[in-house]
């Protein structure tokens, strides 16, 4: 099945696996926000939003953006790795993991990160094949601050009055 770069109309297809995905595995992001994080994505070039194809047909998706560091340089993120159900367990994912990995060899980075997100679930699973495919437990942990982007609210004040 071939792996290709996601193209804008691929988005209704991949937009379709991100909602099923973030639903099984219990994210709240609106589908609005996935629509437009998704053209986003699939438009920048600090990204590869990967496509594997049956029979014409979208059964996964993997997203890997990248970054420069401090401590490492260029590196990337394997952020999103989706298989529909009737696809697992078929090679998929890997394929799709080794293809994030030559797009980041490319792009001369140092590393492949990969966040794994309990969301309530049991994620052992996700440890164990992630680490049989030679990612490493550093210990490090990601800590979040979320930031609320609403534009601020402007005070309206009384005009002062000549007196």
């Amino acid at each position: 099945m071939p792996i290709r770069a996601a193209l804008p109309g691929d988005l209704p297809a991949l937009l379709a696996m991100a909602v099923d995905f973030y639903a099984e595995d219990g994210f709240t992001t609106s589908r609005e926000d996935l629509r437009a994080n998704l053209a986003h994505l699939v438009a920048s070039p600090a990204a590869r939003v990967a496509v594997s194809e049956e029979e014409g047909r979208a059964v996964a998706f993997a997203i890997t953006t990248t970054s420069f560091g401090l401590e490492s340089g260029p590196l990337a993120e394997l952020e999103d790795l989706y298989v529909v159900p009737d696809a697992r367990r078929r090679g998929e994912a890997e394929r799709l993991i080794e293809d994030s990995l030559r797009w980041a060899a490319a792009r001369g980075c140092t590393a492949v990160e990969i966040v794994v997100a309990p969301n309530g679930h049991d994620v052992s699973h996700l440890l164990a094949y992630y680490g049989r495919r030679g990612f490493r437990d550093e210990g490090r942990r990601l800590l979040t601050h979320p930031l609320d982007l609403r534009p601020p609210v402007r005070q309206a004040f009384p005009a002062e009055t000549e007196g």
